[in-house]
């Protein structure tokens, strides 16, 4: 990334907040439209799909666009050996942001809408297949991230980060949040979209257990990247793709 730190953390807050406001808003919206709790999940699962992906194409060549910890965590252990990742300094820089622009999405979201600012979520998701939902749709995330980055891809990753998620909220039992920053943002407001503060713990570490499962994969079916004199070096952000979902 050539940018500025300090242009590459807004964009980062700024993508985070408006993918929350996303996930959210349309989670309120649907919810007044019809009582039909599928129909509610596939009108939150393609404006999630749609904004992402236009998230992704806008901010990707500022801060890689990750809106996500765990992207960027995995971004940063698969670079750190290298010049083609973000240093200890972006990461202490991107996750604040990242946090900070969810909450303030959620908060955006519910005022649109006439609700309460700051309400915390009622919507308890404590059980252990919700867990390895998480554990499964946050796997499959970096591996595709990292995996169109090993393969010189990472021009389709608007497309196929947002298809991925729009898929996960349906096979996967926790409708795929496959993203800490994101739940925490989720737990301020009482809405479709929210979860319990009581329930974050499990799920955000379900997540980061999801993420380092994931760079397995990556190892195991890309193998380890070529020793850097014998190939061209990737270009610069390839593995700072996108992020994720709620």
């Amino acid at each position: 990334m050539s940018a500025p730190l300090v242009r590459r953390a807004a964009a980062e807050a700024v993508g985070s907040a408006a993918l929350v406001a996303v996930v959210v808003g349309s989670g309120i919206q649907a919810t007044e439209l019809t009582r039909d709790v599928g129909v509610q999940l596939l009108a939150n699962s393609l404006a999630t799909v749609f904004g992402l992906g236009v998230l992704i194409a806008l901010l990707g060549p500022v801060s890689g666009a990750h809106f996500n910890p765990v992207v960027t965590l995995a971004a940063w252990f698969t670079g750190r050996r290298g010049e083609d990742g973000p240093t200890a300094r972006d990461v202490a820089a991107y996750i604040p942001a990242q946090l900070a622009g969810a909450v303030a999405g959620a908060v955006l979201a519910d005022a649109m809408f006439g609700k309460p600012l700051v309400q915390w979520s009622t919507h308890d998701r404590f059980a252990g297949h919700l867990w390895l939902g998480e554990v499964t749709a946050t796997t499959g995330l970096v591996l595709l991230i990292f995996g169109l980055a090993r393969t010189d891809r990472a021009h389709v990753g608007p497309v196929a980060v947002a298809s991925y998620i729009g898929a996960a909220y349906w096979f996967t039992s926790s409708t795929s949040f496959a993203n800490p920053a994101v739940t925490i943002g989720r737990a301020f407001t009482d809405t479709f979209a929210g979860i319990a503060p009581g329930s974050l713990g499990p799920f955000i570490a379900a997540q980061l257990v999801g993420g380092a499962l994931g760079l397995g994969l990556v190892l195991a079916v890309f193998g380890r990247p070529a020793p850097a004199q014998t190939t061209p070096a990737p270009l610069q952000g390839e593995p700072e793709l996108a992020p994720t979902l709620p």
